[in-house]
């Protein structure tokens, strides 16, 4: 199936890979998204004084707001890291700040917390390890040996078909979990080849491809670990 959204069932539940990164649960109203990164150029200027393009949470918020106001969905979940680090979260802007309240508001809105964002910065909504839904466990990081129906984030995967050009982030999923690519706007990627990730799916693991459709596509093998000298 290719289109705006890839159909998979993950734990006996549907969940349906959308072509922007999101994941939809249509029997739990639920939405989720991994990795959003907010307040990444304000937290890199911060600590290395590099400059980021300085619209990165703006656009990011933009981006979420089109697939909520699709979705329409009675509850959001955020899979960590939905903030670069806590300070960034604390200083987004007051546009930026109101824009997420908005777009929180009369809804359920979890924070799972993340390695970047042990909290919600003072968002609102509710701030947890783990969240269950629809015999799903949504958590930041995948665990190895996790019971089927893992959804995670966190190692922003990427993939390259070949003759379809650069690299874009993709979903990856077998029968036991699925993890996903990050939402955020420049929050760069993991190759979806590398062991790290490799190792956590089985051998008939599919990546679905993000952009103007979901394209779904078999794994590849792992990459061959780099020698070192």
């Amino acid at each position: 199936m290719t289109g705006t959204a890839f159909s998979l069932t993950l734990n006996g539940t549907q969940v349906l890979a959308l072509a922007s990164g999101a994941v939809l649960v249509p029997s739990a109203d639920l939405l989720c998204v991994a990795d959003l990164h907010l307040g990444k150029s304000e937290r890199a200027a911060r600590r290395r004084g590099a400059l980021l393009p300085p619209y990165e949470t703006r656009a990011t918020l933009d981006r979420l707001a089109e697939v909520i106001a699709v979705a329409r969905p009675r509850v959001v979940v955020a899979l960590g890291d939905s903030f670069d680090d806590l300070a960034a979260g604390a200083a987004l802007d007051g546009e930026d700040r109101d824009r997420l309240g908005l777009l929180a508001q009369g809804r359920r809105w979890i924070w799972v917390a993340g390695n970047h964002d042990p909290g919600a910065a003072g968002h609102g909504g509710e701030t947890v390890e783990e969240f269950r839904a629809e015999g799903l466990t949504f958590r930041h990081e995948a665990a190895p040996g996790a019971a089927p129906g893992e959804v995670s984030g966190h190692y922003h995967p990427k993939l390259a078909l070949p003759g379809a050009g650069g690299a874009r982030p993709c979903f990856l999923h077998d029968d036991r979990r699925l993890i996903l690519p990050a939402f955020g706007a420049y929050t760069g990627g993991l190759d979806a080849r590398d062991p790290a990730l490799r190792g956590l799916l089985g051998p008939h693991a599919l990546a679905v491809l993000t952009g103007a459709r979901a394209v779904p596509a078999p794994l590849p093998p792992a990459r061959a670990a780099a020698r070192r000298g």
